[in-house]
């Protein structure tokens, strides 16, 4: 990060509209295409999980979404529960019933949810430190990794979601 962060940096100023005042037209919106895509290269760059996509997506690699509707197997029955309690909070609500215990349940669920979350991004940046080790590796050795990275950002999709659904359902 500290390398990518110097990059920037540098080109960066090398870039930057102010070095081409006296330029031509031409070479103005240059400088400022040019500036305007290093801004966008480093802001995916320097993000974990956008990284990991983007550098899937050069390689070919990425498989978004072939088993995303299926929930992760060491998660099948935390997701049955959940979808159980939303249920039971659903059916509360349209009969007018105590809803406190239920949100509890659904606030602890999504702190779970959540941690899980932190997890597999954390699982996912060892990964990516991998790949960084391996980039003169084997193919073989490449693709063991790309097909993990793959898996995790599947996983992590999945987790996404999950919470992102129980916002509404909890109160928050």
């Amino acid at each position: 990060m500290g390398a990518l962060e110097q990059k920037f940096l540098q080109l960066s100023w090398k870039f930057h509209p102010d070095n081409f005042v006296n330029a031509s037209e031409q070479e103005r919106e240059l400088s400022l295409r040019r500036s305007s895509e290093l801004n966008d290269a480093y802001r995916v760059l320097r993000d974990p999980v956008a990284r990991v996509e983007y550098l899937l997506g050069i390689e070919g690699a990425r498989k978004e979404g072939e088993h995303k509707q299926q929930a992760p197997p060491e998660l099948l029955e935390e997701v049955f529960e959940l979808n159980e309690s939303l249920d039971e909070l659903r059916e509360a609500k349209a009969s007018g019933g105590d809803l406190s215990a239920l949100k509890a349940r659904l606030e602890s669920a999504e702190h779970d949810f959540q941690q899980k979350l932190g997890e597999v991004d954390a699982q996912l940046q060892a990964a990516a430190r991998e790949w960084d080790a391996a980039l003169q590796a084997d193919t073989a050795t490449r693709k063991k990794i790309m097909a993990r990275l793959n898996e995790l950002l599947n996983r992590r999709s999945y987790i996404r979601n999950l919470v992102t659904n129980l916002y509404p359902e909890s109160g928050h």
